[in-house]
């Protein structure tokens, strides 16, 4: 299990800290990399994914966790920050998929609610799941509520074997997934074209995640001659030097080094497919980011950007300028890194 930095007083718990480290140990800025390569300035294209992380609090602590996760966190998105998003949404009928993510977002009190609303305004929304919420005894009929509603579902699997899961997520939890993973598919997930559950996947270790395409040809051959498990799409995201995980590379000494492989690696090619181009993250308390990792780091949205969900329209969050910092070579690195996983 991984330690929690809030509940350690760590001082990488501090986001000005954690941005300071990071300058302390990149030999480049991810501005000037981009202004090399003539991708400067990064720019928003559009907003047609709104991701909300609806809170902290989780059933699990996984040290890797950017968000620093778990039983003993309290933010939790209120009920009356989620109307402002449906607000939002019914303001702009472009953002066309809902993405809510946490923690575990099935423990915020009105998940299922949204969830409910959302779909009635028409949007596509995705669940991020880290399976062992359904074996939990409030929440056992997840699946059925999911499907139900044609929720897809993008849920957290270390590996396909047990050993490697359990070292990053817990004793157990490999097992209490693949039983989460067989209720899923027995409500139709993976079989029912409106049913999607991807599965993603992410280093256990300080290096670069390998080829999205093999190794989904690998996973789905694996888990369906093991387990008789079935999925529609893996997702390999690269480990951000965020949080837990910059923790354990600093304490481990191996910041540098872990900044000079995604430096090296940085890849121009997968610059156009990052995911702050085309989506908008929201906090739980209803503040702006472009994307979940800028949440983490309190980076808020570029100066003149409305700051709060509730001020959003759909013209002022065009072509707006990203904010960036060196975690973003995480994003950029090898066949690059995005919440719907490889970007090239």
């Amino acid at each position: 299990m991984g330690r929690s930095l809030q509940t350690l007083g760590s001082p990488l718990a501090q986001p000005r800290r954690q941005l300071e480290l990071l300058d302390e140990h990149t030999d480049a800025s991810f501005q000037e990399r981009l202004e090399v390569e003539r991708l400067w300035p990064l720019n928003a294209d559009t907003v047609d994914v709104l991701q909300l992380n609806v809170g902290r609090v989780c059933n699990q602590t996984c040290r890797h966790c950017h968000v620093d996760a778990g039983p003993d966190r309290r933010e939790q998105m209120s009920h009356e920050v989620f109307e402002d998003c449906l607000d939002a949404l019914e303001r702009i009928p472009s953002i066309a998929t809902v993405d809510i993510t946490g923690g575990a977002p099935e423990m915020n009190p009105s998940f299922r609610w949204f969830v409910e609303r959302c779909r009635s305004l028409g949007r596509h929304v995705m669940d991020r799941c880290n399976l062992t919420i359904i074996e939990t005894k409030t929440h056992a009929d997840l699946p059925e509520f999911l499907a139900g509603h044609q929720v897809e579902v993008v849920a957290s699997l270390p590996h396909y074997r047990p050993l490697a899961t359990d070292a990053q997520r817990g004793d157990g939890v490999f097992d209490k997934s693949l039983a989460a993973l067989k209720k899923l598919n027995a409500v139709g997930y993976a079989d029912d074209p409106a049913l999607r559950l991807s599965l993603v996947t992410n280093p256990a270790g300080a290096f670069l995640p390998g080829d999205q395409a093999a190794l989904e040809k690998e996973w789905k051959r694996e888990l369906l001659r093991r387990y008789g498990i079935r999925f529609n799409s893996l997702f390999t995201i690269t480990n951000m030097p965020i949080a837990r995980f910059l923790d354990w590379l600093h304490d481990s000494d191996n910041l540098s080094d872990y900044m000079a492989r995604l430096l090296g690696a940085f890849n121009p090619g997968a610059v156009s497919g990052v995911m702050c181009r085309s989506m908008l993250s929201v906090g739980y308390d209803g503040r702006l980011y472009d994307c979940d990792f800028n949440q983490m780091l309190e980076l808020e949205l570029s100066e003149g950007m409305p700051r709060h969900i509730r001020d959003l329209d759909a013209d002022s969050v065009k072509q707006r300028a990203v904010r960036v910092h060196q975690h973003c070579f995480g994003c950029t690195a090898g066949l690059g890194s995005s919440c719907g996983g490889a970007t090239v």
